[in-house]
């Protein structure tokens, strides 16, 4: 049976490898020079920028998702790094017992569970509920029964559900929780103020820090050194070892629709290729309103593009740095409070400056230097799009400005950053829509709402549409490589089940 899939970033290139193995013949069509998608990395002189990774879910085998990953590639050959803080906060108001305003999430539990109540004993009963739902969430396979669809699970497989029970409550208990209800149970306000700042003032749900921590302190939750790129091309070497075909620099403009069926895709340049199936990996607005014209939809999907079920996940303005210093003497990753508030060019108001200091993959820069990366996030990301397709000149000074003001706050708070500054990069939701196709310059899809494990907003089949299938991180709120990871073996299983079956059926 012969796949066409649409687009050669993660999503399409684990598919890919899937469906190689499962026996189907396959050819990834990738519009850019190079696979990877949003897991991609650059050069800028001596430097290697990163734009995805910071740490892998399942990078040891403490964790489910080890066993997927290392059904496509060899994880043995990957060397990660666990830090141990995941990020440290500096606080805007309060000090801790000991004089100290920065915050640190310690990545072991024990030493966590140590650290939180040497500094808040008053809030010892909500500290120890806390560190009670990671170890829950260290005894079960997340998500249960992760090797195998529904369809292929034998009775005894199903009949293990039922010890999922206590993992089932929990989720009950946390599953609406965000950090914001967390802090209002607390009395320690260092604490309070904590946990309401980890993630930067927002509300997010307390799940998406706690599943993380459970996995970081099996050493499960790891970065790999070598970062994004060379993460990828390790999945577009192992599809093509399996006699997969990539062929970039070929743009889908169209899904050709004969007779209620996907027969075959069409490119930029003018040219049809058939196929049985055909699997779109490419961005989800792309694909529903462009490549199939907006054919095969339903009240549903209008929802979704209206933005009435679920909201964008904000768009990221990245700035990069090439500095000639080590900056081992600072933590990976930390905030910290702006001198003074800053108003973008898009309108969004900065008041905390977020900063990865890669300084722990020698890989990335010269010996004595150092990458540093500033992320952004902005829900006007159609601001930067707009302003490069109609004000190109005003684009360019707009995020060079952008960028020289924060290089002067970083260089405020660490000293010697501009006096050693060799290269600087500024990425946009310009850029991440230019180079991703990600619908209005999206980070990561869909933003989770309250209720972390609500249903996915996407379905992989399109209503009265036959012989295709949609997969990526637009599936699953929240996004990420594991969520794609899942929805390809999920999906080449399906595949492979419904296969079998017709071919069954016609014997």
């Amino acid at each position: 049976m012969k796949v066409n899939i649409i687009g050669g970033g993660m999503s399409g290139l684990t598919l890919g490898c899937y469906l190689q193995m499962y026996g189907f013949e396959t050819e990834i069509f990738e519009k850019n020079a190079v696979p990877g998608g949003l897991c991609a990395s650059w050069k800028r002189g001596e430097y290697t920028f990163d734009g995805s990774i910071r740490w892998i879910l399942g990078s040891g085998k403490g964790n489910a998702f080890y066993k997927l990953w290392s059904e496509l590639i060899d994880m043995d050959e990957l060397d990660f790094i666990t830090h141990e803080t995941c990020l440290e906060i500096e606080l805007n108001n309060n000090r801790n017992k000991y004089g100290e305003k920065v915050f640190k999430l310690y990545t072991n539990i024990d030493r966590l569970k140590a650290y939180l109540l040497d500094i808040a004993p008053e809030d010892e009963k909500q500290i120890r509920k806390f560190i009670f739902l990671l170890r829950v969430l260290q005894r079960y396979e997340l998500p249960p029964m992760i090797c195998e669809i529904s369809q292929l699970q034998s009775i005894r497989q199903k009949s293990k559900m039922i010890s999922y029970l206590p993992l089932g409550h929990s989720f009950l208990r946390w599953g609406r929780a965000t950090n914001f209800e967390f802090a209002r149970k607390l009395k320690n306000p260092f604490l309070k103020e904590a946990i309401e700042l980890l993630y930067d003032g927002e509300e997010v749900n307390l799940l998406v820090v706690a599943m993380p921590l459970a996995a970081y302190d099996t050493k499960s939750a790891g970065y790999p050194v070598g970062g994004s790129a060379r993460f990828a091309d390790r999945f577009r070497k192992r599809y093509e070892s399996l006699g997969g075909v990539i062929h970039c620099n070929s743009q889908v403009v169209r899904v050709n629709v004969d007779n209620g069926r996907a027969a075959a895709i069409e490119l930029a340049e003018g040219r049809r290729v058939e196929s049985d199936v055909t699997v779109s990996a490419a961005d989800w607005h792309f694909t529903v309103f462009e490549a199939l014209e907006g054919r095969f939809v339903d009240n549903k999907i209008n929802k979704l593009a209206n933005f009435k079920s679920f909201k964008l996940y904000p768009s990221v303005i990245m700035i990069s740095l090439g500095v000639a210093r080590s900056l081992k003497e600072y933590p990976h990753f930390f905030r910290f409070p702006l001198q003074n508030c800053f108003k973008s060019p898009d309108g969004t108001i900065y008041k905390r400056l977020e900063v990865h200091i890669f300084n722990y993959d020698p890989t990335l820069a010269p010996e004595g230097k150092c990458v540093v990366s500033m992320s952004f996030f902005t829900e006007n990301g159609q601001f930067w799009i707009e302003k490069r397709e109609n004000e190109r000149e005003q684009y360019y000074i707009l995020k060079e400005q952008f960028a020289s003001n924060m290089i002067d706050e970083l260089d405020r708070k660490l000293g010697g950053i501009k006096e050693n500054l060799e290269v600087v990069d500024v990425a946009t939701p310009a850029t991440y829509l230019r180079y991703t196709g990600n619908w209005m310059g999206s980070a990561q899809g869909w933003f989770p709402k309250e209720n972390l494990i609500a249903k996915s907003p996407v379905e992989i089949h399109l209503p009265g549409l036959k012989d295709f299938f949609y997969n990526s991180q637009w599936l699953i709120p929240g996004g990420g490589l594991p969520t794609i990871l899942k929805a390809s073996h999920d999906l080449a299983q399906k595949m492979r089940f419904v296969f079998y079956k017709e071919k069954f059926n016609k014997i």
